[in-house]
């Protein structure tokens, strides 16, 4: 499970960098797998928990 949770998750910002006008969908997507990986009490990394504080800044119209 986690290492299918863990190659969507690689996916999906891989997707973040190539197709950036999908940017929008694809936040949602990965905030779904992190969701995901929360539940199953995955680690998850702190750089990607800190691209998911800046996306929800960025989504939100917030500033960090």
């Amino acid at each position: 499970m986690f290492d299918r949770l863990e190659a969507e998750l690689s996916l999906l910002l891989t997707q973040m960098e190539n197709q950036p006008g999908d940017r929008h969908e694809l936040y949602l997507l990965l905030r779904e797998k992190l969701g995901q990986m929360r539940a199953f009490g995955m680690p998850i990394p702190d750089d990607i928990v800190e691209l998911e504080q800046q996306l929800d800044a960025e989504f939100s119209g917030t500033k960090i």
